[in-house]
C-alpha cells in the first residue's frame, strides 16, 4: 500500500507534467478518504470483526489498483482526485483494525516493547515494498523500451508522414533524440501499470 503511494507523486510529475504543487493538491484527498475511514472504523470497532473491516480493506485496495491499471497521463484530474480518495479509505480499513488486532491480546506491561517492534517492521516492510517497486520500475522500462525500439526504425510509415516525420524523424539528431525521448515515456507508462498489476494480485 505505500508503494502505491509512493508511485503516485513521481507518476503525475514526469508523466503528467504536474508541478509539484498540483500533484500536493490532487492527492490531497487521499488523507481525506484515511480521516473518514478512521471515523467509520471507530464506530465499527466492536460492533463487527476487525477482521472483515481488514477485507474490506484489502477489497477496496484491489478495485483503486484494478482502476489505476488502466490509467494513462492523460487520465482526468477529477479521476484521480476520486481514486485517490478511495484509496485512502482503503488504507483506514487495513491500517486501523490491524492495529487493534496487533494489540488486543497483549498485557499492557509489554506493550511498549511491542509499538517499538511493530513500528519497525512495518516500516521495514514498506520500505522493501517501496524499493522493490521502483526498481521493477526501472527494469521495466527498460525492457519496454527495448521492445517498442525493436519496431521504430526509419522505414516505418508511421514516422515518414505527418507531424511525426517532422518531430520524430530518426535521420535527423533532433528527431531521434525526440523520438527516444517519446518511446522512453510509453515505457515508463507500461511499467507503471505492471507496477500496480503486481499490487493488484498481491491485495486480491
Amino acid at each position: 500500500m505505500y508503494a502505491t503511494l509512493a508511485l503516485l507523486a513521481p507518476y503525475l510529475q514526469t508523466l503528467m507534467d504536474y508541478p509539484v504543487v498540483t500533484a500536493g493538491f490532487v492527492l490531497a484527498p487521499r488523507g481525506a478518504g484515511l480521516m473518514f475511514a478512521a471515523l467509520i472504523c471507530g464506530r465499527l470497532i466492536g460492533k463487527i470483526s476487525a477482521r472483515l473491516l481488514v477485507l474490506v480493506g484489502f477489497l477496496t485496495a484491489a478495485y483503486v489498483l484494478y482502476e489505476m491499471t488502466s490509467w494513462t497521463p492523460n487520465v482526468s484530474e477529477m479521476t484521480l482526485i476520486e481514486v485517490g480518495f478511495i484509496q485512502g479509505l482503503s488504507l483506514g480499513f487495513l491500517t486501523i483494525p490491524i492495529n487493534i488486532i496487533t494489540f488486543a491480546t497483549l498485557p499492557s506491561e509489554l506493550r511498549t516493547e511491542a509499538t517499538g517492534i511493530y513500528s519497525l517492521v512495518r516500516n521495514l516492510g514498506s520500505a522493501i515494498g517501496i524499493s522493490l517497486t521502483g526498481a521493477l520500475l526501472q527494469i521495466n522500462t527498460q525492457v519496454n523500451h527495448a521492445m517498442i525500439a525493436e519496431d521504430v526504425t526509419p522505414f516505418e510509415r508511421a514516422l515518414q508522414t505527418g507531424a511525426a516525420a517532422r518531430y520524430w524523424n530518426p535521420g535527423s539528431l533532433h528527431g531521434a533524440a525526440m523520438l527516444d525521448q517519446e518511446v522512453t515515456r510509453q515505457a515508463a507508462i507500461i511499467a507503471y501499470i505492471d507496477d500496480f498489476k503486481l499490487m493488484l494480485v498481491l491485495a486480491w
